[in-house]
């Protein structure tokens, strides 16, 4: 029904219209939101190093790419043994399926694989669904932002072991 596979370059442009169809879903718009980040729209070029992964989530029968999300060093350098994970929006149509958990699986086994010691996430009270994925997957509740991700309208912040 779904595969999950690697970005290629010529998903840059699907990946930025699901982020900025998704996130306005969940009044994430304006300063301080993934949603303003620069690699927006060449999503491929920044996940070509070796310690980050970027997937996509396309539909087998038209190939379709209906979510995305991957993971990449905590900005900042402070913590070279914690990664983040970044930029896991689905469009409607793919929630609901399990897939949230299947791609989240995916990178934090390609994270343990790079040796990562821990992963952190930011989110926003809204997005209720993608919490309770993150607490069953051993994702737990910090008081405070890590790392200088640039994501000050988030205020719910999240870190597990991997």
């Amino acid at each position: 029904m779904f595969i999950i596979r690697e970005i290629i370059k010529s998903d840059n442009e699907f990946i930025a219209e699901i982020i900025r169809k998704v996130m306005p879903e969940f009044n994430c718009v304006g300063e301080g939101f993934s949603i303003n980040d620069p690699e927006v729209d060449t999503m491929f070029e920044a996940y070509t190093n070796n310690d980050r992964k970027f997937y996509v989530i396309a539909r087998q029968s038209d190939n379709k790419i209906l979510g995305c999300g991957g993971f990449a060093p905590l900005p900042g350098g402070a913590h070279p043994e914690i990664c983040e994970l970044q930029k896991m929006y689905f469009y409607s149509e793919l929630r609901g399926f399990g897939m949230g958990r299947k791609l989240l699986e995916k990178c934090i086994e390609e994270a343990q694989n790079l040796n990562y010691k821990k992963m952190y996430l930011e989110t926003v009270t809204q997005m209720t669904d993608a919490a309770k994925l993150y607490t069953k997957m051993g994702f737990k509740y910090i008081p405070e932002q890590m790392g200088s991700t640039g994501h000050g309208g988030c205020d719910r912040f999240m870190l597990r072991d991997l």
